[in-house]
Order: structure tokens, then sequence, then C-alpha cells
């Protein structure tokens, strides 16, 4: 019986109680952070050790590789990859920053399904408005909605080709916070047609991706009380007026945006919409009182599951890695270049 979570774990390798509980209670799959990268070969042997607990190899193991500072495997194993801003700073143009977004993500998906990684929480499709909380900041592809979904789509696209899945998100949007969420719960006031026409429109764009993500957000003008997470309004409004039909996942349970025990968290997400639930930070203590509020992954849920994983391609784009590279490290510095002006540049040719 596969349930409704995706649970991190501790540390580099899997405790023995960490194995006993995934064994268990059976997750759809699981989520690594930044505290359990060490190496190349660690991570397969870490991620082979998560789908042997669940006896499925095909399990899906999440990742946030957005680049910047969201870069969960980096230096001195794998490339620093940029934020999500750089991509049309670094061409101040739209459709050679869709290029290049692409080719990083195709890049990143290189990286990730060599230690066994199949699921990107990449990409951000927030448009950030003047005066909200950095939180989003310079994660953000642009400033627009309409480039926002051309580069958002361009990444989605490069991590397909390499087969992982990407994860679209916050949805509705996350770019008009003025606090992060994983201190507290921010309140959105703007009216239906404003965040029509802003914050949905590049959600909207990419609604035929597999994987989507909830922000924990109020949004006055669909349910005044209770976050996106935890609003059956608001998980019906991605579903119709956004078009979302795909996997839809809970932001992470343990955020300060959220109230009640992780058992309540787990009930009232699952209960609004939202397919599945993230629990991160691999506390057993708590992924157990998760646990008592997952159920059996069933009915419209399994469907879309089941769906989301049918999208990996087992055999990716071809690819010339040191190439692709190098064209990818190219563009980026010729960005680095100008902005030093021609005196400097000149100077470290």
């Amino acid at each position: 019986m596969t349930t409704a979570a995706i649970y991190g774990c501790e540390g580099h390798r899997l405790t023995d109680a960490e194995k006993a509980f995934f064994s268990d209670v059976r997750p759809w799959g699981f989520i690594l952070f930044r505290r359990n990268v060490e190496s190349p070969d660690q991570l397969r042997a870490l991620t082979a050790e998560l789908r042997a607990c669940i006896d499925n190899p095909d399990a899906p193991i999440l990742i946030d590789q957005e680049g910047g500072r969201v870069q969960r495997m980096g230096p001195p194993h794998w490339p620093k990859y940029p934020p999500g801003d750089a991509y049309l700073k670094a061409t101040n143009d739209p459709l050679a920053a869709r290029e290049l977004a692409r080719l990083g993500a195709r890049l990143m998906a290189h990286d990730l399904k060599e230690v066994g990684i199949n699921v990107d929480c990449v990409p951000v499709l927030d448009v950030p408005v003047p005066g909200a909380h950095d939180i989003i900041g310079d994660r953000a592809y642009a400033r627009d909605p309409a480039t926002v979904a051309q580069l958002g789509r361009a990444a989605a696209e490069g991590l397909l080709a390499g087969g992982v899945l990407p994860v679209i998100k916050h949805m509705p949007g996350h770019g008009r916070a003025f606090a992060d969420t994983h201190k507290e719960l921010p309140t959105v006031h703007a009216d239906l047609d404003t965040l029509d026409a802003w914050d949905f429109a590049p959600f909207k764009a990419l609604s035929d991706m597999p994987i989507g993500m909830t922000a924990h957000i109020v949004f006055t003008a669909i349910d005044k009380k209770r976050p996106a997470t935890q609003s059956r309004k608001a998980i019906k409004l991605i579903r119709e007026r956004l078009g979302f039909g795909g996997l839809l996942l809970s932001d992470d349970l343990v955020m300060n945006a959220l109230s009640g025990t992780l058992t309540e968290r787990a009930e009232k997400s699952l209960k609004a919409g939202c397919d599945l639930v993230i629990h991160w930070n691999g506390v057993m203590e708590e992924m157990q009182q998760v646990a008592a509020g997952v159920g059996k992954l069933k009915g419209g849920a399994k469907r879309r599951a089941d769906a989301a994983l049918a999208r990996i391609v087992h055999t990716p784009e071809p690819l010339d890695v040191h190439e692709a590279r190098l064209r990818f490290d190219a563009a980026l510095a010729g960005r680095l270049d100008a902005a030093k002006g021609p005196d400097v540049a000149e100077a470290q040719a």
C-alpha cells in the first residue's frame, strides 16, 4: 500500500530506524536536501537504499535544484548553477534566454539522473511584484508573467528531455507575498482579476506539466481563512481556473505558515485536495506524526501520480555534456564580461 506522502531523511545514509519506518509506511516518494548530499557515489547509494526500502526501483526521488540560493548539489562535485533571473540578464533577449534556460535545465537533469534523482522542484513560476518579500527574488525568471511562462516552460522541457520530472511552483502564485512562508503565514489581498492577469498566468500557461506544488498563502479573494494548501476553494481554482490536471503536492508541512500538529496539517492538506504532502526534515518523531494523518494513495490522486511518472523519459535526449557545459558557461561568462566593461574584459582576455 502506497501512502500519500513524501519524506526526507536525516543524513548521508539511512539508519535502521528509517529503513523500518519507510518500509512500514511505504511513501510514494522521497525528497533530498543538502544534508543528504556528500558525493556522487554516496548519493547513488542513498537513492538506491531509499528505493529498496519500499521495494520500488522507480520510486520518485525529489530535490530542489534551482540554482543560485536554492541548489542542494553543488561544488566540488557538481557545477554551480545561476539563479532563475540570470538567464534574461545574461542575454537581454527572451528568446536567447529561453534557449539558455533549457540548456541549464538539461544539464541539471543530467547531473540528477546520474545519481538516481528523477524529480526536480523547478520551475519557479512566481512573478514578484515591487516590495514583495525576497524569498522569491532572484529565483524568479523575470518580472512579468509572459517571460516567466516562456522561461519556465524552457526549463521544464530541459528537465523532461533529460528524464527528470519538473514541478511547477508555488501554485497559485507566491510573487505577491510580503512574508516568508518558512516563518509566517502571508496574506494576499489582491482581487481575483489582478491575480488572474499576473500571478495565475504562468501556471495557466504550463497547466500541462506533470506535477505542481501549492503555496502556503492566504488569498482573500479565494478563501479568507485558509492558506491555498489547505483550502478546498483554492485547490478547486487550481484545477478549474488554472486548468491544472497534474499531481498536486503540498509545500513542506513543517513551515510556520501552517498551524496545528503535523498530523492535522497533513489531514487538512489532503482533505482540501492536495494529492500528496511533503515532510522534509527527516525527524523521525515528526514523520510518525505526519504518517498518522496520511492514508492510502488512491482514486484520482493515484491516477495523477501514475500519469506523472509515465512522463519520465527513460532514454534521455542525446547530450554532449562537455560541449553543452562549455556553451552554457560561455553564455553566462559573456554576461559577466559585459558587466565588467570593455577595459576589464580586454585585460582579462
